[in-house]
């Protein structure tokens, strides 16, 4: 699949699976919804930083973007499994789940 069918197929399925909107994905990329809609609508193929703040706002690295669900490159079977626990993690959880972690490398 050529890169402009892609990018805009990905970005729906993570909609999706996180159950974010096209609204609420702006508000998190602090892009306009027009500009999501033109990259949803393949009207237009979007930056490396733009694909960056799409990724932030679902947690996710370039690499895993376009590896797809399930397909987490260069990671052990540990960080596999952990990140594996982590998607299905509520906002608060990870919240905690951060604090828990920050403390542990203090």
């Amino acid at each position: 699949m050529r890169t402009e069918e892609y990018i805009p197929k990905r970005v729906k399925e993570l909609c999706s699976k996180h159950k974010v909107s096209k609204y609420r994905l702006a508000q998190l990329t602090d892009m306009s919804q027009t500009a999501l809609a033109n990259i949803m609508n393949k009207k237009s193929i979007p930056t490396v930083p733009t694909l960056e703040r799409i990724c932030d706002a679902f947690g996710i690295s370039i690499a895993q973007f376009f590896a797809g669900d399930g397909m987490r490159p260069d990671l052990t079977d540990e960080q596999e499994e952990l990140l594996e626990i982590w998607d299905d993690l509520s906002a608060d959880e990870r919240r905690i789940l951060m604090n828990f972690v920050r403390t542990l490398k203090k």
